[in-house]
C-alpha cells in the first residue's frame, strides 16, 4: 500500500514479529496512508457483516412456494368448472376498458389461458419464489410479490389501448425476479468496489426479461416489463430501509395471511356482480 504511494519503506522481520521503517520526512504520509487503510478496512468488514446478515436465509420458502401453486390450481378449477355460476375470465380478467375495477389487478394474476400457461407460471414462478422467499421470509416475499405484480397490472390497465386484455401470474413472477435484482442491485452498489457488482444483477435481470418475457404477439410485454420494474423498485426500497429487520415467523404469518385476504377479497368483489 506504501509502495502504490509511493512512500519509500524497510519490512524488518525478527522471529515472528515485523518492524515497518520509514524515513523521518515521511512519517507522517505513512501514517495518515495506514490510518486510510485501516479505516477502509473496517468499513469493508462492517459491509461485509451487513452483507451475511441480509442473505442469511429465511426457512418455510417451499411451503409459501406450495401455497403459490395451489392458489393457482384453485384458480384455474373454479374457473374451468364455472364455480359460483360466473365467467372467471370475463370477471377477473385485465381489462383496459374497466380500470376504476381495481381489484382485476390482483384477480388477473390467478387466471391463465390453457395448461401450458399455467404450467410455465407454476415452474418458474415457485422457482423465483422460492428464492425470494429465502432472502425477505416467506410471507413477506410474497405480499410484495402480490403489491408489486398489482401495481405493474393497474399501470398496465391505466396505459394500454382500451382493447388490452391479458391473464397470468408471469407479471407477478417478473415483479420477484425484479425483487431480488433490487436488492442485490442496491447491495453491489454500497460495496463499491467494482462494477460487476453492482450493475451485474441488474444486467442479468434484464437480459431474463429480454429472454423470457417477450414471447410472440399474445404476451403481455408491457406487462412483464412494468412487473420487473415495479419488483426492483420494491427491492431497491427494502435494501435501503434494510428489509426485513425481524425473523418473527408471526410477522411472516401475517405477511403471508394478508397477501391470502389481499385475494380473497378481490376475488369477493369481481364474482358479486
Amino acid at each position: 500500500m506504501l509502495a502504490a504511494q509511493g512512500v519509500p519503506y524497510e519490512l524488518v522481520e525478527r522471529d515472528a514479529d515485523c518492524t515497518l521503517l520509514v524515513e523521518a520526512a515521511s512519517a507522517a504520509a505513512a501514517r495518515e496512508e495506514l490510518a486510510r487503510y485501516a479505516l477502509e478496512r473496517r468499513r469493508a468488514q462492517a459491509r461485509s457483516r451487513v452483507l451475511r446478515q441480509s442473505f442469511v436465509p429465511f426457512a418455510g420458502a417451499g411451503i409459501a412456494a406450495g401455497i403459490y401453486a395451489a392458489v393457482l390450481l384453485l384458480t384455474a378449477y373454479c374457473a374451468g368448472i364455472r364455480a359460483f355460476g360466473a365467467d372467471w375470465l370475463e370477471r377477473g380478467a385485465l381489462d383496459a376498458r374497466r380500470a376504476s375495477e381495481w381489484w382485476r389487478a390482483l384477480t388477473a394474476l390467478t387466471l391463465h389461458l390453457d395448461q401450458a400457461h399455467l404450467l410455465g407460471n407454476l415452474l418458474f414462478g415457485a422457482g423465483i419464489g422460492v428464492l425470494a422467499g429465502r432472502a425477505f421470509g416467506p410471507g413477506i416475499a410474497w405480499l410484495s410479490i402480490l403489491a408489486a405484480g398489482a401495481c405493474a397490472n393497474y399501470a398496465d390497465m391505466l396505459i394500454s389501448p382500451s382493447t388490452h386484455r391479458a391473464v397470468g401470474a408471469s407479471t407477478a413472477v417478473f415483479a420477484a425476479l425484479g425483487l431480488l435484482v433490487g436488492f442485490a442491485w442496491r447491495h453491489g452498489l454500497a460495496l463499491r468496489d467494482r462494477v460487476q457488482y453492482a450493475y451485474g444483477p441488474l444486467f442479468a435481470g434484464v437480459c431474463l426479461l429480454a429472454l423470457l418475457g417477450a414471447g410472440d404477439e399474445h404476451v403481455d410485454v408491457l406487462g412483464h416489463a412494468l412487473g420487473f420494474a415495479a419488483g426492483t423498485a420494491f427491492g431497491w426500497v427494502y435494501s435501503r430501509l434494510g428489509v426485513p429487520r425481524s425473523r418473527s415467523a408471526a410477522v411472516q404469518a401475517a405477511a403471508g395471511a394478508a397477501a391470502l385476504a389481499l385475494l380473497a377479497v378481490a376475488w369477493l368483489l369481481a364474482l358479486r356482480r
